[in-house]
């Protein structure tokens, strides 16, 4: 029997995960959307949900705030009113939620399980490996830059070395901030936000090379270290990856005139074959305000895909670029029995499944991320 495969955030938290109780199973959507209904109402202004846009829909109808990871950082730390912060996403958004959040709000992820594959392919000691190399490699004046999609301690080390946080909405004024500063910017863990960002601000591609974690030294050697201004982590996302050239070239045979429009997760050959890229307000902004009669195909999570294609009728069109949809499992893994669960046992004076960031962690965590916040 083939053993379930943990992310290393279910490895650290396994102690704490618990099973969700029988009576939240085999409920109807008619009883779940009742009392879910009925909890955030009892709770009132104490209760904040945020939801990310990839949510399914029916989880997501209840988030007082939908948007992508910028846009939900943002607003965890703006109601210093409410004393509970359910976040619907995964779990790296609900730790920069209890970073960002006052002393007494409690933040809380419904399923422990909802992790990231991205994040996990980025760990603070291969991180400190990776400086420790560059240092001997005698590269200097690098700035740490890390994508929202990864571990707090991650991000504390960035905020420590003088880095940043970013997300894909300001990924490209981040790496302005981050050359005003440095000659060298090490991205991770996605390299290919890193490297569609930086082609598009005019980096060429021979000034880019790709550190792989899993070699000695990053399998590069120090003199293309040396010239390159972008050091890219070798990490990626496995539902962007899902998205090809060939899929491109199909739909633009069935659909003439269609516009296709990635997210910068996407490979380089996709987003150079799209028509345009962007981060997930972005794809909706672009989709929104386009003249009636528009087609367009989108490459990114599918209940995101779906949801504006819904949106958009009558008037415009909007296809997955993806004919059978690329789902984000973890994602996935916040129900509405999971939202259900976590919400009653706030109205009954219990916190179940509470993010909480180290001490050790949270100071540079937070500079991290305030940095990021103040980049426009």
């Amino acid at each position: 029997m083939l053993l379930p495969v943990l992310t290393a955030y279910e490895k650290e938290h396994i102690a704490e995960r618990q099973p969700l109780p029988q009576r939240y199973l085999r409920l109807s959507d008619e009883e779940m959307d009742v009392r879910i209904a009925a909890a955030k109402a009892a709770l009132g202004r104490r209760l904040v949900i945020l939801g990310h846009h990839y949510q399914r829909d029916e989880v997501i109808k209840f988030a007082d705030y939908t948007g992508d990871s910028f846009k939900l950082a943002r607003q965890a730390s703006t109601h210093p009113d409410a004393d509970f912060i359910v976040f619907c996403g995964v779990h790296f958004m609900a730790e920069s939620a209890d970073v960002l959040s006052a002393d007494h709000q409690r933040v809380i992820l419904p399923d422990l399980a909802a992790g990231c594959s991205m994040a996990d392919m980025a760990d603070l000691e291969q991180l400190e490996m990776c400086w420790n190399d560059l240092d001997q490699m005698g590269i200097s004046r690098i700035v740490p830059v890390t994508y929202i999609n990864s571990a707090a301690a991650v991000k504390a080390f960035c905020g420590e070395h003088g880095g940043v946080v970013c997300t894909s909405t300001n990924a490209a004024a981040t790496l302005r901030w981050a050359w005003e500063r440095g000659d060298h910017v090490l991205f991770l863990p996605d390299q290919h936000l890193g490297r569609n960002t930086a082609f598009k601000m005019g980096v060429p591609l021979d000034r880019m090379v790709v550190w792989d974690p899993n070699e000695i030294c990053g399998g590069v050697d120090a003199d293309s270290v040396e010239r390159a201004r972008m050091i890219l982590w070798k990490g990626h996302c496995s539902v962007h990856a899902r998205f090809t050239v060939k899929q491109i070239d199909s739909i633009r045979r069935e659909h003439p005139g269609v516009r296709v429009i990635v997210h910068p997760e996407v490979s380089w050959e996709v987003a150079q074959a799209a028509d345009d890229a962007g981060s997930t307000e972005y794809i909706i902004k672009q989709v929104t305000d386009s003249p009636a009669g528009s087609m367009w195909a989108v490459g990114t999570e599918i209940h995101l895909v779906n949801r504006l294609a819904r949106q958009m009728q009558p008037g415009r069109t909007v296809l997955s670029l993806d004919q059978f949809g690329c789902l984000c499992s973890t994602m996935f893994r916040v129900s509405p029995n999971h939202l259900l669960w976590v919400l009653e046992g706030l109205v009954d004076g219990v916190v179940n499944n509470r993010i909480v960031v180290p001490d050790d962690r949270k100071h540079w965590t937070k500079v991290a991320l305030d940095r990021m916040l103040t980049i426009q």
